[in-house]
């Protein structure tokens, strides 16, 4: 039987308690796949926690846990090295801690694992280690521009769940970390594993790392008007419907001058744009889920024809229906 890949997870005081638990459950269950019938002899993981101390660290839950190694005793082969991360509340939202020990302990042990990965706002740390200079990476949303501020060499996408560059992987926040870890367990054991470990689990899909953090809806800040928030409700139910400019006016009880810009001050944007992220997103939906032809997914969302389909979906994610499609289809 070949020996396990080491994967050492960092902890520390505060540190988000889901982004340490949730991957190791991933592994935990990836070993449960191996060690079956079907597992073929492949190896599983050693997963193991190491903090500065060793011992039992607090976490951002209050839910204490027990690391195995302090750092010091870290030593030997690694395979993975993931470090998560940990925020303090701010005037402006959550900022990254950067805790300085954890920052050299990570420069230093990083060159001897064969990947480093970081669970949201432990890209922070891995960029103060000098690890993420000229790679493309995401975080946490809510703390993506400090990480770009802070390190301009850095190029900060906020919106996928998980990317990666060459030998790094970072992953954007809380439930984002069991899609990252599901992409290790791919990469390492194949997706046939990755899947049956999402099914354990109880996932809904197995998100690729390319797909948006947040819908439509919750990419845009809460309306300080309820009528508005309620209209987003109805252009969420009502894709396959007239939501055209003049038809929401009318339904607000407004001119359609009027309307327009009400809406964009409360949400940012005009309302066909809006209306055509949404559609885009549900079709990304159904393209990710069913294998209903184009013509059914273009009108179920209100898109229309097909030709139309194809110039949203490319303006809105680069790519065509086909190729979205196989990126992204999951298997039922």
């Amino acid at each position: 039987m070949p020996a396990p890949r080491r994967v050492v997870i960092v902890v520390f005081p505060d540190v988000d308690l889901l982004d340490v638990t949730g991957p190791a459950e991933v592994f935990a269950l990836a070993n449960r796949e191996v060690a079956g019938p079907a597992g073929g002899g492949r190896a599983g993981y050693l997963v193991q926690l190491a903090g500065p101390g060793g011992g039992a660290v607090t976490t951002s839950a209050g839910v204490r846990l027990l690391a195995d190694l302090s750092f010091a005793e870290v030593g030997g082969v690694l395979d993975t090295l993931l470090v998560p991360g940990a925020v303090d509340p701010g005037p402006g939202g959550p900022v990254a801690r950067i805790d300085g020990e954890v920052v050299e302990w990570v420069r230093v042990t990083a060159p001897q694992a064969r990947r480093v990965a970081s669970v949201c706002v432990g890209a922070h740390l891995l960029a103060a280690a000098g690890l993420l200079d000229g790679r493309t990476v995401t975080t946490h949303w809510s703390t993506a521009a400090q990480l770009a501020a802070d390190h301009p060499a850095v190029t900060v996408d906020p919106d996928p769940i998980f990317l990666r560059s060459g030998n790094v992987w970072t992953g954007a926040g809380i439930s984002a970390c069991m899609d990252l870890a599901l992409a290790l367990v791919a990469e390492d054991l194949g997706e046939e594993v990755a899947l049956a470990v999402a099914r354990q689990l109880v996932m809904y899909l197995k998100r690729q790392g390319g797909q948006s953090q947040f819908s439509v809806p919750l990419s845009r800040p809460p309306a300080a008007r309820r009528d508005i928030d309620e209209l987003r409700m109805f252009i969420a139910e009502h894709l396959d419907g007239d939501l055209s400019a003049p038809a929401l006016a009318q339904r607000m009880h407004l001119s359609e001058r009027h309307f327009a810009r009400v809406f964009r001050q409360e949400t940012g944007t005009s309302p066909a744009s809006y209306v055509e992220a949404a559609r885009v997103e549900a079709v990304r939906r159904l393209l990710e889920s069913t294998d209903q032809p184009l013509e059914q997914v273009a009108a179920a969302c209100g898109i229309g024809s097909v030709e139309t389909l194809h110039r949203a979906l490319r303006k809105q994610t680069g790519t065509s229906p086909a190729a979205y499609r196989r990126r992204f289809r999951t298997a039922g």
